[in-house]
């Protein structure tokens, strides 16, 4: 897992693939900084923490769309999957690369903070909460990016799909606004990834949101296993 891990870290800075994700996260959440606190000033960074969890639609499939795809295309798949590596050490490997990659991102903006500091008096703890909301919500779509990559060998169409999925997971999201049938609106509430954010948004930390946002990178993470498997003993 390790070396799965070194391996494609590495490979995403000896290629454009990690720079552009890194210059796309940070002219985005820079251009969000700008026009929610430094025009309107003020020391609120939950509305650019929400921003930055609508843009993961766009951002993550563009670090997640050569995972397996590069693989399967430069046939270094056989490679891994004759190594003596288990599929989970290969998907851990794969996940743990794309992740560390948008902690990166993440990390640099907590410049922000540092600069509303300076002026200002910002909600830590509610920033704080904000953190580790994105750190666990990027997770599972991470993880679901990594399991659509693995059913393709076209980066392309593993970028497209993985847009589709998050866009219709958002399409929920605003179904969940218009419904009027409780019961449907109870359902929608529990699988949606933004209702739960809105908990760490109003400045709330709640352990079973965390726990669902890593039970659902979990279960990804699973099926990317079982196709690696499928495609060993097939």
């Amino acid at each position: 897992m390790t070396a799965i891990f070194k391996r494609d870290f590495r490979a995403y800075f000896t290629s454009p693939l990690g720079y552009v994700f890194l210059a796309a996260f940070l002219i985005i959440i820079n251009g969000a900084f700008y026009l929610t606190s430094i025009t309107r000033s003020t020391n609120n960074l939950s509305l650019i923490h929400r921003i930055l969890l609508y843009t993961l639609i766009v951002l993550v499939p563009i670090l997640t769309m050569r995972s397996m795809s590069e693989d399967y295309k430069q046939k270094t798949d056989q490679l891994l999957l004759t190594a003596p590596v288990k599929a989970s050490g290969i998907v851990i490997g794969k996940f743990l690369a794309a992740y560390s990659v948008f902690v990166i991102g993440l990390a640099v903006t907590f410049i922000q903070v540092l600069i509303v500091a300076s002026v200002g008096t910002p909600n830590i703890p509610g920033a704080i909460g904000d953190y580790i909301a994105l750190l666990a919500a990027s997770a599972v779509y991470i993880a679901i990016g990594l399991f659509v990559s693995s059913l393709t060998e076209s980066q392309l169409v593993a970028a497209v799909a993985s847009i589709g999925i998050f866009v219709f997971i958002l399409l929920l999201d605003i179904f969940y606004v218009f419904t009027k049938v409780e019961f449907l609106k109870a359902i929608l509430y529990w699988v949606s990834m933004y209702r739960r954010f809105n908990t760490f948004y109003m400045g709330v930390f709640s352990l079973a949101d965390i726990v669902f946002y890593i039970s659902g990178a979990g279960v990804f993470l699973f099926l990317t296993i079982r196709v690696l498997e499928k495609k060993r003993w097939s």
